[in-house]
């Protein structure tokens, strides 16, 4: 039940970090052949970029969590047995959640600082506001945070039965 309602949601940020992305190339080239051949870059490039980036690794950090992409040492998990196993899912998903429970504690009054004061990136001709891309990354924890809560209670569910946690 909670796969079905959550993996919809990292698909479509999935999609839509994938569409960003391919955007952003046409951005970065265009502002290279302006500055090469005209001496005129694109304004903004730098602002757009830098905050590209930062949105599309919180649209994309769900995925990396629900697909099993983060980061662990499986050879030494898997020397412990199943209810090492268990455990080692136990408390990666309560120290994950802790975590991005905390960026999102952290990042809620940027996000609504950057909204009600126009926070804007950059100077001159471009100025990017600045709270998309806050409330970009507190969503995006937030998501994480529910991810890594549903991976928790699975372990805790595994190591109940004595079973090896599905991924």
């Amino acid at each position: 039940m909670f796969e079905r309602l959550i993996t919809p949601v990292v698909h479509l940020l999935l999609a839509f970090a994938a569409l960003l992305i391919f955007l952003m190339g046409f951005l970065v080239v265009a502002d290279v052949i302006g500055r090469g051949a005209f001496s005129s870059p694109v304004q903004g490039t730098p602002e757009l970029v830098s905050m590209g980036i930062v949105i599309i690794c919180f649209l994309l950090a769900g995925h990396a969590v629900q697909s099993g992409g983060m980061l662990k040492a499986d050879i030494l998990v898997g020397a412990f047995g199943r209810s090492g196993q268990s455990f080692a899912e136990l408390l990666s998903g309560i120290l994950g959640a802790v975590f991005f429970g905390l960026v999102v504690w952290g990042g809620i009054d940027p996000a609504i600082y950057a909204w009600t004061s126009s926070e804007f990136e950059g100077e001159g001709a471009l100025r990017v506001p600045a709270w998309p891309a806050r409330f970009i990354v507190v969503g995006g924890a937030a998501l994480v945070v529910v991810i890594y809560l549903g991976k928790a209670f699975r372990a805790l569910q595994a190591l109940v039965r004595g079973r090896t946690p599905a991924a």
